[in-house]
């Protein structure tokens, strides 16, 4: 079964971090995992680093759409 964008996004968050926005609406996390998505897939960095380490990219993805600089 394939995760829905929001439940991806929320998994590539630090432990924190999800706690912090899992508190906001549903329509502000939909919000910030479609500009995830969009990050992991217009970022051409993110590319190469999601060949050598998926997880790791989307990652990184979650840091830039939410601000975390941690």
């Amino acid at each position: 079964m394939q995760m829905d964008e929001l439940s991806r996004f929320l998994k590539a968050l630090s432990p924190a971090r999800r706690e912090e926005i899992e508190q906001m609406p549903r329509e502000r996390q939909e919000e910030l995992a479609a500009a995830w998505e969009a990050e992991l897939r217009d970022d051409h960095a993110l590319d190469t680093l999601s060949e050598l380490s998926p997880p790791a990219a989307e990652s990184e993805a979650a840091k830039r759409v939410t601000g975390d600089t941690a």
